[in-house]
């Protein structure tokens, strides 16, 4: 998709790096950066031929030249600066987590529904073309009733206590940043849970290091996820039902490849991915596919369900007596 709108990215860390390459590498247009220093500004700038570079988020805000804005910051300031572009009239890809609770999360949505803008949580899994058909395996009823989705995030991340992964201030911690996709999966698979299940280990400070759920379904469905930030584990996914199954290879979460078995065990369908870049760009086509439409939700990844997500993981932190500072 050749973009017609214009990106503005709030932040220049990481992610935002990944993101602008994915942009740029499929014909998307990125106009300006906004960052909290000009010389950090000016640097992504730089890096990436972006015409305008501003010195502090309001200023990004601002300028006409921007369309929509990507917004990349620490978790804990996404709905002050969604909620910021929102008001200066811009569409919001925010990063996953969308917010730190659902309290925020509806603030934000409401901001957008009233103003007719896009808010949309970039969970870019959810956009990555093994997903959609992954989904249209689970629709066409080969898998039989679904009885389970098994899925981990596992990754030996930096212990240091300063970095933003073990600072609570910073909204660090393996649910929030890892958590969330097998979260978000079964969500994704098999809707809202009926009963919530959680226990977690946790890092000195304060942060959560490893947490495992337990989610139950009024169909009678289970869902197993894992998440850490301390320990490298397989960090794959399964989708089981009562005629067949659908095993994701490792990286699940990335672009990567599946198989469909039947009950037999015999292989019936394979999926191999073949994209270019890391595959940030698919978010950024949802994206601008629903303000060219003049929609504000979509299917893939409404608000609707961003904000129960939300509730799924204030849930989960209430039963492991996690809680940010600024709450």
């Amino acid at each position: 998709m050749v973009a017609k709108t214009r990106w503005g990215i709030l932040g220049t860390g990481w992610i935002a790096d990944l993101f602008v390459k994915d942009l740029l590498l499929t014909g998307h247009t990125v106009t300006a950066v906004g960052s909290r220093s000009q010389a950090s500004a000016d640097r992504f700038a730089a890096r990436f031929g972006i015409p305008h570079a501003h010195a502090t988020y309001e200023s990004l805000a601002a300028d006409p030249e921007v369309d929509v804005i990507y917004v990349a910051t620490p978790h804990p300031m996404h709905a002050a600066n969604a909620k910021m572009a929102l008001t200066a009239g811009k569409h919001v890809l925010t990063e996953k987590p969308f917010t730190l609770n659902a309290g925020e999360a509806e603030e934000v949505v409401a901001l957008a529904e009233s103003n007719r803008l896009v808010a949309l949580e970039a969970m870019w899994t959810r956009f990555l073309p093994h997903m959609v058909n992954i989904r249209k395996v689970v629709a066409s009823g080969v898998l039989g009733e679904l009885r389970s989705v098994i899925a981990d995030h596992t990754q030996d991340l930096p212990d240091d206590p300063a970095h933003r992964l073990n600072a609570l201030e910073l909204g660090g911690g393996a649910l929030l940043d890892l958590g969330i996709y097998p979260i978000s999966f079964a969500w994704d698979i098999l809707g809202e849970p009926r009963s919530i299940q959680a226990t977690a280990t946790f890092k000195t400070t304060g942060a959560d290091a490893e947490v495992a759920t337990l989610f139950q379904y009024g169909s009678g469905a289970i869902a197993l996820t894992l998440s850490a930030s301390d320990t490298a584990g397989p960090n794959r996914a399964t989708v089981i039902g009562t005629e067949g199954r659908i095993e994701i290879d490792r990286v699940w979460y990335e672009p990567t490849s599946f198989r469909v078995y039947d009950s037999k065990n015999r292989v019936i369908q394979e999926f191999k991915s073949a994209i270019v870049g890391r595959g940030m760009q698919f978010e950024a086509d949802e994206t601008e596919r629903l303000i060219l439409a003049g929609m504000t939700a979509g299917d893939i990844m409404p608000p609707s369900e961003t904000i129960a997500i939300m509730r799924t993981l204030d849930t989960i932190r209430s039963q492991i007596g996690l809680k940010y500072p600024d709450e």
